[in-house]
Formats: C-alpha cells, structure tokens, sequence
C-alpha cells in the first residue's frame, strides 16, 4: 500500500514539474463539452516607460493593455490573467534587465511591447532566446523585422511607411522648399529621419543631432534660423522636441515643426507651452485613438477618470487581446501562444485593423494607414490620413 501510495505522489509531482512552469490550469465546470478551455493563472507583461521623460506615451498604451485585462477577467472571474508592468522609463540601458526579469517569469506568456525601438534592440534578443512572444504596439524602427527573431511582431507599420509620408506631408502640404531635420541620435529618432531625408531630398538644408535629455539648445537654434529653413523635422521623443521649438520660437523662429510619433503626445504642448506648440504637425502609423471603432473610447474614459486614449492607447488594446484570445482558447505555454499570434489574423475591435503578420512579424502592409495631426488650440486632433504614395 505505502508502495503504491508513493508512486502515485511521485507521479504527481512530476505532473506539477512539467506542468508548473506553463502555468497550464484549466477552468472547467465540470460536465462534459460545457467547460471552458481557458489557461488560468498566467501574465502578460506590458514593456514600456511608465516614469521618466517619456511616460506620457507608455502610460496610454499601458492603459490600453490594462482595459483589454480588466474587461476579460471581469468576463472570465474564475479564470483571469494577470498583468505584470515592465517600466523600461524609455532608456536601452534598463531594458536588458527588466527582460531577463520578465522571461524568468514562467508565468508570463505574452508581452506587449516594448514600446521603443532603442529598448527592443537590445529586450528582443533575450525575449526571442526564451521564446516569449511578443507585439509591440509602436516600436517602428524597421530593422527590428530583420533580425531573424521568432517572437517578434508589429501592429503598426514601421519607418519605411512613417517616414516617407511625413517627407510628403512637408513637400506636397507644407509646400516648404527649405528644411532643417534634427534627430537625437535615438535608435528610432535617427531611423525616422534618414526616411523622410530620402523624400525631401535637396530640400534639406541643414542637419543636426542633439542628445536625449539636453535641455540647451541654444545653438542649433542659431543655425536652424540661420538656414532660412521654413520647416524643421525633428526625429525622436516629446520632451527635447518641446525644449528644442520653445527656444527656437524665443529666438524669433516662424516656421514649423513636423515630428512622429515619439512627439505625438500631449506631454509635448505641456513642455513646449501652448503658444509655441500652435500649428505644429505629428504623425503616426496609426489611426486617431479618439475615433475608435465599438466601444473602446467610452470604456476607455470610463476606466481612466474621462482621459482621452492617446497614441496608440487603441492598438495595445487589440494587440492584447490578441493574446488574450488565445490564452482562452487554451494556449497555456509560451510555444502555443506563439503559433497562436503567427496565424492570427482578424479584425481589432478598438483600431478595425487586421492583425494579420507576415513571415517577418509586420503589420500586412495593406493594412498600414498613417495619420497627420496637428496641436490646435492645446490639443493634439487629427489632421488628414496621407496618401500612400
């Protein structure tokens, strides 16, 4: 008898070895063909900057995971998922950390992020080493589809889409012959501006690189004046862009300011001022949060205190319940969840995108919009979706 009992303790705990560290619970009501197949007690990480310069952009896109979460354990009460916050604060130096963090996490199945591109050059390696799947709502350098990484995916188009359009908007809208383009020497900043270099061509007329986090810019406003430049571009994040056009509109500068998505944030009217701010144009690949499609804009302001979705607030929320979708349908292990997001391909509930991903993990690029938008009266509103070329 104690014999048999013991085989029997043995055989479960090799059980709860091989099937501790999946995380694979099962919900079942008991009867036959009537229980759910949902993988209970699992995580899905969020990756992005929550403090720091940049948190005005991770925050919303963090909410938008955090909506998609809350709505499925509300619906799945015996069964629900967890988020775990991986607060990058935007910076590369902090992301190879957190990552390893995260993936000797056993629970954690699926991450949203990261955020930035600088970040996810050096998370993605280790996320792909570990196998954890991972859609990253706004990280667009284009060369993160390179790399041959299995886990990678994108829900928006990438630079080779962004920028092109933002170097058609300053020529074909903006009509300015002369340009000056900065960037801040960010894995992204720099990406986006050799892009729109390409399209404006001999329009350019001068070029400069700041840092992150410089607060002077005093001389590269000197020269961006002295161009005759009518148009700056600037690649890179909201903060120094808001530093760079205060002080360039102080030294008497009239012209404007085009930027992408790292800029198209209301913390950017906050750091510049709302004057200074006035008639500057934004990009994103992505449709206006604020037109949403179902019922995202009223739960989204109702879960957090009637705030507007901000960029990309909307594609987090899909690109979560993506995972979401397959953690219901049983996809208890980070290798099942991957094959999961690889054949995806439906419509998002919130952007009315198909997520559908290519081979390389982008966006179907049929299903690529990119949007101008302008800061009018203290608020960042849509503009005009630009044509593909």
């Amino acid at each position: 008898m104690r014999q048999k009992l013991a085989r029997v303790l043995s055989g479960v705990a090799i059980s709860a070895l091989v099937f501790g560290g999946a995380a694979a619970c099962k919900a079942d009501s008991g009867s036959e063909g009537g229980g759910s197949s949902a993988a209970c007690d699992l995580k899905l990480g969020f990756f992005g900057p929550l403090t720091g310069d940049a948190a005005g952009l991770g925050i919303h896109m963090r909410n938008g995971t955090k909506l998609a979460i809350d709505q499925y354990n509300k619906e799945n009460a015996d069964c629900k998922v967890t988020l775990a916050e991986y607060d990058s604060q935007g910076d590369p130096a902090k992301a190879p950390a957190l990552a390893q963090q995260a993936v000797g996490d056993q629970k954690v199945v699926g991450i949203v992020g990261p955020a930035f591109s600088g970040e996810s050059e050096v998370a993605d390696p280790i996320f792909d080493e570990a196998g954890l799947p991972i859609i990253t709502p706004s990280a667009t350098r284009p060369s993160l589809s390179t790399k041959g990484w299995k886990i990678f995916h994108r829900g928006v188009g990438n630079d080779i889409s962004q920028g092109p359009a933002l170097g058609r908007y300053i020529k074909d809208v903006l009509k300015a012959e002369k340009v000056y383009v900065v960037d801040d020497q960010s894995a992204y900043g720099a990406g986006l501006k050799d892009e729109v270099k390409k399209v404006i061509g001999s329009s350019a007329v001068g070029e400069d690189k700041i840092q992150v986090k410089q607060t002077n810019f005093s001389a590269v406003s000197t020269r961006i004046i002295s161009s005759g430049a009518t148009a700056l571009f600037f690649g890179g994040y909201y903060t120094e862009a808001g530093l760079l056009l205060k002080q360039l509109k102080g030294a008497g500068w009239k012209g404007t300011m085009v930027a992408g998505d790292g800029v198209n944030d209301a913390n950017f009217i906050k750091v510049a001022g709302e004057a200074v701010a006035e008639g500057t144009i934004l990009t994103c690949p992505c449709a206006p949060a604020t037109a949403a499609k179902g019922t995202f804009l009223t739960d989204y302001k109702a879960a957090f205190e009637n705030a507007e979705p901000g960029t990309y607030a909307d594609v987090s929320y899909d690109i979560t319940k993506i995972f979401l979708e397959g953690i219901k349908s049983g996809k208890s292990t980070r290798a099942d969840l991957l094959s999961f997001v690889k054949s995806y391909n439906k419509a998002g509930t919130a952007t009315g995108v198909t997520y559908k991903f290519e081979a390389s993990g982008e966006l179907d690029p049929a299903q690529v919009v990119v949007w101008a938008f302008k800061v009018n009266a203290g608020k960042v509103v849509p503009d005009v979706e630009i044509p593909k070329a």
